[in-house]
This record gives structure tokens, sequence and C-alpha cells, in this order.
């Protein structure tokens, strides 16, 4: 089953999010409120697609970004963020994430969570 591991400084949004993701059959493995949290979680549980805020308290989304793509390189990771007019899509793939999804488009996060797993899978199938 999908693991996802959902990190944002808002419990309203990780229940909100939790539930688009379940309702489509994911399992939310873990939630966090802060970046350092997030970077405990998964390493504990190794999902599959981290959701990352960037603006949290004591270490934003970036940051514990590069840390979790350092534990688990094969995680995709999702930037999601009302923030991201101020940055480029370079930038935020420099940090190690695969996309960024804004919150106004919140929606579209377990489609694009989705096309990552289907782009993977494709690719070791390949291999």
């Amino acid at each position: 089953m999908k693991c996802i591991l959902i990190a944002d400084d808002s419990a309203l949004i990780r229940q909100g999010l939790r539930r688009m993701f379940e309702v489509r059959g994911w399992r939310v493995c873990a939630e966090a409120a802060n970046g350092r949290e997030a970077i405990t979680h998964a390493q504990e549980f190794k999902p599959d697609i981290v959701v990352l805020d960037l603006a949290m308290p004591v270490m934003n989304g970036l940051d514990a970004g590069l840390a979790i793509k350092e534990l688990l390189p094969t995680a995709h990771l999702i930037l999601f963020t009302s923030h991201g007019h101020i940055l480029g899509q370079e930038q935020v793939a420099s940090f190690g994430f695969s996309a960024l999804v804004s919150k106004n488009a919140g929606e579209s996060i377990v489609a694009k969570a989705q096309s990552l797993l289907d782009t993977a899978s494709r690719g070791s199938e390949m291999s």
C-alpha cells in the first residue's frame, strides 16, 4: 500500500490532506508539525511520498527536504505551499523535490503524488 508522510504546521491542513489521500486508497503513515519531526518520521516509516510545507517552525520544508532526500533517496518529495511563486522549479528541484504544488490547487496533490509513483514504477519496469 502506498505510504505518505504529511508535514505542515497547520493541523487543519494535515487533516484535510489526510482525508484526500485516504479516500483514494493511500495510507498516511505519519504526520509532522515541523521539519525536524518530518525527518524523524521519514527515517522511521520510510514513506513513498513526503509532502512538506515550506514555512514551518523549527525547520522549514526545504531544509527538511534536503535531509530526507539524503536518508531516502528514492522517496518523492512534494513541496506544498502558498509561497510557490517565490521559488522556481529548478530551485525546488535543487533541494530534492520532485514537485511543487500550490495550496490554492490542493486538490491536485493526490494526482501529482500518483503520477510520481507511476513514473517511478514505469522506470523500474524498463530497467
